[in-house]
């Protein structure tokens, strides 16, 4: 593991030091930070996908619509 350096304001300290005080379980602060920073990142590479996916439906969205309307009517068949 490496070690970096931060600046934090006080604001986020207090809550920073709230969050492992009240914790179920001790963690450190460092854990706290790795634990938040990896949701984040997740949660930005997942937006960027859905940002993607979102592009390429619209961009194909007549060809779906069309798509879709024939595998509806397939099986709507008898």
């Amino acid at each position: 593991m490496k070690t970096i350096a931060i600046t934090i304001d006080e604001a986020t300290l207090k809550l920073l030091d709230e969050l492992t005080d009240g914790s179920p379980r001790p963690r450190s602060r460092s854990a706290l930070v790795r634990a938040a920073l990896r949701e984040f990142a997740e949660r930005e590479r997942r937006l960027a996908i859905e940002a993607k996916e979102s592009e390429v439906f619209r961009k194909h969205r007549k060809r779906l619509a069309r798509q879709a309307r024939i595998l509806i009517s397939e099986q709507a068949r008898p």
